[in-house]
């Protein structure tokens, strides 16, 4: 009974050639679905990939087909119901399309939006295409990785400056034992049997030469064994390992002061996740650096980051100050791209809001490679937004940005990340 095994890379029923054509042709309607669906559920539910919804009117392809209505005096091939001469009726024009909400009809047809089905990745590439980190210093994290030569095992061909003398010599041993062991083994019987032969008082000569023959024939038969060959030869292999030339770390500063509602709270995590995502996906070797802040500051991990509860009042200068500190210890502008994303609705305490703004300017603007700060509130801006306003002619590597609701997360982060034109 013969068994067929599918060893084809593309799933069963499915065209992964066809697949990528459709997303290519209808890319400009699958992103807007995207960017669309990204606010009607968790950025963190993304295993399952996303449904997205096109206008059947996007999706329509012109095809030839007979006029509606009119006069046609033909007979088709293949006809089997009208002969020449009969009179049949008039079919009635029109073939309603689209799924409006106008009236029903018993005439026409009609058709449902197209939805289809994008996995994990394909989401992913769509969500963050055409983003990047600004102001990346050239050739370091978009090529973010050198290659360094290390040993590798060996090989059994190479160059004669890479030849393993030792390693080589062990192969020529173990071939030669391997190829030489039987006979030697029916050398020394046959020298044992000559031996005997020889002790004999009257030896057979006839016996005794064609002995003698055969033990030279057995020698001359071990030495050609040549004592090295070139399937003897080992090489030292060396491969090319990647090394990070230059690292980025990007710090997260959220406020968790009292005035943050669950709402502010739950948008300003919405950004954060959305921003770790893209940094996983897009770079390798970016660190990420938590601060949680009310009055104080203190550095958490992800996971106290997300999810302690812990509040207070709002000092922004608090969060600032640790960032400064952080730098200063653990990260050398000179071998670090540093980037900062901040976080708050903006009612920060009424006199620590220009210090905020002088701390950025005198000492952390100048090191980074760029600062977001987000602002999160559906009321009119506070005094931070403005002392931060008034940063933004003296620093190009310094943007705020205003988010009122969920809807604005995603634009708000696109257009903080967007690439820039070469």
């Amino acid at each position: 009974m013969a068994h067929f095994i599918d060893r084809r890379l593309n799933g069963k029923n499915k065209s992964a050639v066809n697949r990528q054509r459709f997303i290519r042709r209808y890319k400009q309607q699958i992103k807007k679905a995207v960017s669309d669906a990204i606010s009607k559920r968790s950025v963190t539910d993304i295993s399952s990939g996303e449904s997205v919804t096109i206008p059947s009117k996007d999706i329509t392809e012109p095809f030839f087909h007979q006029g509606k209505g009119g006069k046609r005096q033909i007979v088709h091939p293949g006809n089997d119901q009208f002969s020449p001469g009969d009179r049949i009726k008039r079919p009635q024009g029109g073939a309603g399309s689209g799924s409006g909400q106008g009236d029903a009809s018993a005439d026409g047809e009609g058709s449902d939006d197209f939805v289809f089905s994008i996995s994990k990745d394909e989401y992913l590439d769509l969500l963050f295409e055409d983003l990047e980190l600004p102001n990346l210093r050239k050739n370091q994290l978009d090529k973010l990785v050198q290659y360094k030569n290390v040993r590798a095992g060996y090989r059994s061909d190479g160059v004669p400056s890479n030849i393993d003398i030792v390693r080589s010599l062990r192969g020529s041993l173990a071939r030669r034992v391997a190829m030489t062991a039987d006979k030697k083994v029916r050398l020394r019987e046959l020298e044992q049997q000559l031996a005997a032969l020889e002790s004999d008082p009257v030896p057979d000569q006839q016996q005794l030469i064609s002995l003698q023959n055969d033990i030279t024939a057995l020698k001359q038969r071990i030495a050609a064994v040549p004592f090295i060959d070139s399937f003897d030869l080992r090489f030292r292999n060396f491969q090319k390992r990647p090394e990070p030339t230059s690292k980025a770390v990007m710090f997260c500063l959220m406020d968790v002061s009292g005035s943050m509602d669950q709402a502010t709270k739950d948008m300003a995590k919405r950004f954060y996740i959305l921003l770790y995502m893209f940094l996983s996906r897009s770079y390798k070797n970016v660190e990420v650096v938590y601060i949680r802040h009310h009055t104080q500051a203190k550095e958490v991990d992800e996971q106290e980051f997300f999810y302690s509860q812990e509040t207070g009042g709002t000092i922004v200068s608090s969060a600032i100050k640790l960032m400064y500190d952080i730098v200063r210890q653990r990260y050398d502008p000179a071998q670090w791209n540093i980037y900062a994303a901040q976080a708050s609705d903006g009612d920060n305490w009424t006199d620590d809001s220009a210090p905020c703004a002088d701390l950025l300017a005198s000492k952390l603007l100048p090191l980074l490679r760029y600062y977001a700060y987000i602002e999160i509130t559906p009321r009119a801006h506070q005094s931070l937004w403005h002392e931060y306003e008034k940063l933004l002619p003296q620093f190009d590597n310094f943007a705020i940005q205003h988010i009122q609701d969920v809807s604005d997360i995603y634009p708000v982060f696109r257009q903080l990340f967007k690439k820039q034109a070469a």
